[in-house]
């Protein structure tokens, strides 16, 4: 990929939302000298590795989804870039699950600083499961969380509710699937990736328990 004016071009963004991605950025590469929000080796490369990795989901994501949960959001990847992408084209609203303290300040002065239509919530995937102040959720992400049968159990209680689920994959995604049919019935697709040639975006369409 080109730099980041054309990579982002490529994915339809607005001149708004590009700016406000360039400060998400900024912030990012200042907090990463203190915090490792993202891979040391990968900073040099950010906008291809990380915000490029975010924004191919912009295309799969479907027409009526309203709200978006991004799991263990971490660096905001890619659940604050879908926020500042969408925002200017959809009322689509993003919430953050993060537990690690320092990761949620962060969240939460990147929400501020860009404008995002984001909430961040201070808690373990489970305990807002539980406690259902996610509402109803459209679709659900998650990027380099767990391995898939373990990433199927945190989101079921969502997509088992009617949300689908875009997941970032690696060169593993085969053996995931084939350890989460002991315990799922899943409908899914691939979608390739545009960042890792080994890897790929896996749509999780339906769940259900194995009996």
């Amino acid at each position: 990929m080109a730099g980041h004016a054309d990579q982002l071009a490529s994915f339809d963004v607005s001149r708004e939302s590009a700016t406000r991605l360039e400060a998400f950025v900024e912030l990012l590469v200042k907090w990463q000298q203190h915090i490792n929000l993202i891979g040391p080796a990968t900073v040099d490369d950010i906008w291809r590795r990380h915000i490029a990795d975010a924004l191919q989901l912009l295309p799969l994501i479907r027409a009526d989804v309203k709200r978006i949960l991004d799991l263990g959001s971490g660096g905001g990847i890619p659940g604050l870039v879908l926020a500042i992408a969408l925002q200017q084209h959809r009322a689509v609203t993003v919430h953050l699950v993060e537990s690690t303290g320092k990761k949620v300040a962060f969240l939460r002065q990147a929400v501020q600083l860009t404008g995002a239509a984001a909430v961040v919530h201070d808690c373990r995937i489970e305990d807002l499961a539980r406690s259902g102040r996610a509402g109803n959720v459209d679709l659900v992400t998650a990027r380099a969380l767990a391995p898939l049968p373990k990433l199927l159990d945190l989101a079921a209680p969502w997509l088992r509710r009617g949300a689908y689920g875009l997941f970032h994959k690696g060169r593993d995604v085969d053996s995931e699937l084939t350890e989460s049919t002991k315990s799922w019935r899943l409908t899914c697709a691939r979608h390739p990736s545009v960042v890792d040639p080994g890897g790929c975006i896996l749509e999780v369409k339906e769940i259900d328990h194995v009996s």
